[in-house]
């Protein structure tokens, strides 16, 4: 390919404010960058940077005329993007800027067959036949990698997993060979080794065609796997830029440093907890199965999502549970909190033996509590935060009086004042309301605790700080913990022992120190090999 110096795009002095009433006036002030072809572009920073604003604004997707460009100009190919209208701006969408977004799932429309998805980009651009927009059509599902296409074509997206699904957003993009990819969080919410594949799906498609990607991400592990040059926000304005190199190897900025800080650091945690403790929780030969697609005349799929688990965990100590998406893990911390029934096998909880299902929750009286992975899926939007934290221990038979100095002991501990207690879980960051969801699960006093992927979709900084306040709260209350994580980087830090899932099964067990120094298991050695890490 011809080597050329002229940006593919080029952003000067972009400033978009925001509606009146916000934290800050200017989502985005004063941003220039540059993007060659071929190269790709990191944008870093937490929540609320404003770096998911510049992408939106080079798509002409801001929610005007609240949030609009007000100054600058957005240079795709030498033409400024803001000058443009919807008609123009739709002719570049898809054909020459492609987009992939965080959450496929909210991509995707569900009532449409994932070809007739992919079909609606060729429609928009260009004039097929039938016979050659399928071809096309099966060309950009095999061109990411996804298994079997003509199968997958006339799938709808509720049959395909995350990685699947994201794959079918790039395809979306990509059909129509854009020189621009912007990347908006596209793995945050992905297992470490779908999510290594997605990586290396971008950065081949990008050596093939010579795509200019800009990639949106909090995560400077992600930033060492894939780019060159980096872009670093902190409430709306560029504090660094550079090589990656240079900015991972040596960071100017007290930001910089402080987000490279946060990445979990793997090493592994040593064993805590008296190993004579009292046991809390037992269980045996565990087996739940689901089955999905049965009607009148279809017996349906049976998928063993736990195959005969075994483990003890006593006061004080954390077990991870990890693996991939579909290995089983999060089933059976639904068994252990009586959210889903079990077939066989048995799951003491301090010698007694639970009933499966909501009879188990109900004979454990609240002492088992469960943290999950969406702080906004928990809490409802309706009920003030006190409330929720209080409403625990009053359905317990707690006074009214007690439960709510409970709820507002639990708000300090969790690093929220008094007041947010009158406030609504809208009001709050997305690690508050984990942070919110955490103090309700404690509010009931429980002794064990089973955290379900609760910091995987939230920034680097934040989860830094609630799996500090995990670690608090396991020491203040001596709980015993079932951490269910898909990252060895954070299993590392939080763990005494970690159980490695795969399809249902534990393939492998023990300290957390001898799994992640000496893996025995060719799928435990994957799943590390898989983190993202800094270069050294």
């Amino acid at each position: 390919m011809p080597a050329t110096t002229e940006p593919v795009l080029a952003i000067e002095g972009l400033d978009i404010r925001l509606p009146a009433g916000a934290d800050r006036p200017l989502a985005v002030q004063g941003a220039s960058l540059q993007l060659l072809r071929g190269k790709t572009l990191c944008v870093v920073g937490e929540s609320g940077s404003g770096k998911s604003m510049i992408a939106n604004a080079i798509m002409g997707l801001l929610p005007k005329p609240q949030v609009a460009p007000v100054a600058g100009r957005i240079l795709f190919q030498g033409q400024d993007l803001l000058q443009l209208g919807e008609a123009g701006l739709r002719a570049l969408r898809g054909s020459r800027i492609g987009m992939v977004f965080q959450e496929p799932m909210t991509a995707l429309n569900p009532v449409l067959k994932i070809g007739e998805q992919i079909g609606e980009v060729f429609d928009a651009h260009v004039t097929l036949p039938a016979a050659e927009k399928r071809r096309r059509i099966l060309a950009a599902l095999a061109d990411v990698g996804l298994p079997d296409p003509a199968l997958l074509i006339d799938s709808y997206p509720f049959r395909l997993s995350g990685g699947q699904r994201q794959r079918v957003m790039i395809a979306c993009a990509m059909a129509l060979e854009p020189a621009l990819l912007i990347c908006d969080e596209p793995t945050t919410a992905l297992d470490v080794t779908t999510q290594a594949q997605i990586l290396a799906l971008i950065k081949d498609l990008q050596h093939r065609r010579g795509t200019a990607v800009l990639f949106i991400t909090h995560d400077f592990g992600v930033v060492s796997e894939i780019a060159d040059q980096v872009v670093v926000m902190q409430t709306g304005r560029i504090v660094e830029a550079g090589a990656a190199q240079q900015v991972l190897r040596a960071p100017q900025h007290a930001y910089t440093r402080q987000l490279i800080a946060a990445i979990p650091h793997g090493q592994a945690r040593q064993a805590a907890g008296d190993a004579d403790a009292d046991v809390v929780l037992q269980v045996q030969d565990l087996c739940k199965t689901h089955v999905t697609g049965r009607g009148l005349f279809s017996r349906g799929r049976q998928v063993q999502a736990a195959k005969d688990v075994s483990f003890t965990l006593r006061q004080g100590q954390t077990l991870g549970l990890v693996g991939e998406s579909g290995s089983g893990k999060s089933s059976v911390g639904r068994c252990l909190v009586g959210l889903s029934p079990f077939e066989s096998g048995r799951i003491l909880f301090k010698g007694r033996s639970l009933l499966p299902g909501a009879s188990g929750m109900r004979q454990a009286g609240g002492k088992i509590q469960m943290v999950f992975q969406d702080p906004n899926a928990s809490l409802n939007p309706r009920q003030k935060i006190g409330a929720a934290i209080a409403a625990g221990p009053i359905a317990q038979g707690v006074p009214v009086a007690e439960a709510l100095a409970r709820m507002r002991e639990l708000l300090a501990l969790v690093g929220l004042g008094p007041e947010a207690a009158d406030r609504w879980p809208h009001a709050f960051s997305g690690g508050q309301r984990q942070r919110i969801c955490i103090a309700r699960a404690l509010a009931l006093r429980p002794e064990l605790l089973v955290a379900d992927e609760p910091v995987s979709a939230l920034d680097v900084s934040v989860q830094a700080q609630v799996l500090k306040l995990f670690a608090e709260v396991r020491q203040r209350f001596q709980l015993a913990m079932v951490f269910i994580t898909h990252d060895l980087r954070v299993a590392g830090e939080m763990c005494d022992h970690i159980a490695v899932m795969q399809r249902g099964a534990i393939v492998e067990m023990g300290p957390t120190a001898q799994v992640l120094a000496d893996p025995q298991h060719a799928y435990t050695r994957a799943l590390i090999e898989a983190v993202p890490r800094l270069a050294a």
